[in-house]
């Protein structure tokens, strides 16, 4: 380590929501987070984990899932431990996407949605996604190495519209390509 910058070592990402008025389908919502490599990082991901997936190293895992907002307190957890990562990533984005399995729906669709991102008891960013009401899926945290290696958050809500495939190839574009929407 070089200077009196830490940087950030061990992040987790909450998701929460309510459950669908009974008579509709359940909402279902999915953290996902992807990592670039430090020679490419806003082309194709390295690696993506998501439900029934983590990373191979495993530093990045879903501590909970919940398929419809049914769960106490947070719904979805997702643990990254940026201080266990290769140094041959250089990026990792975080996001949410919602399923559209039974119909297209949105943030607006979705009941009290809320995410929180904290290093230890310090917290990084809260949102309700309510500067992405009209979108199917949001990055919500981006993590980059500095000059010294340690890892820096970037915070910023940006929404698209697209599908859970899509969205995993979207969501670490470069500043320059596909443009998010809502931001």
């Amino acid at each position: 380590m070089t200077g009196l910058n830490k940087g950030i070592g061990k992040a987790e990402l909450a998701l929460k929501w309510d459950p669908s008025p009974k008579g509709q389908s359940p909402t279902d919502l999915d953290i996902v987070a992807a990592t670039y490599l430090a020679d490419d990082p806003y082309g194709a991901p390295a690696y993506v984990v998501h439900f029934d997936s983590r990373s191979p190293d495993g530093t990045i895992y879903l501590n909970r899932d919940s398929l419809d907002g049914k769960g106490f307190g947070w719904d979805e957890v997702m643990t990254l431990e940026l201080h266990r990562l290769d140094s041959r990533y250089a990026r990792v984005v975080a996001g949410v996407v919602i399923q559209q399995r039974t119909g297209r729906k949105t943030f607006v669709d979705v009941l009290n949605p809320a995410l929180r991102l904290r290093e230890g008891y310090t917290v990084l960013a809260e949102d309700d996604f309510g500067h992405v009401l009209g979108s199917t899926a949001a990055t919500v945290a981006e993590f980059v190495r500095d000059g010294s290696g340690e890892w820096m958050f970037r915070s910023g809500i940006h929404g698209y519209d697209t599908d859970p495939e899509g969205f995993t190839r979207v969501m670490g574009g470069s500043p320059s390509g596909p443009e998010p929407r809502d931001s």
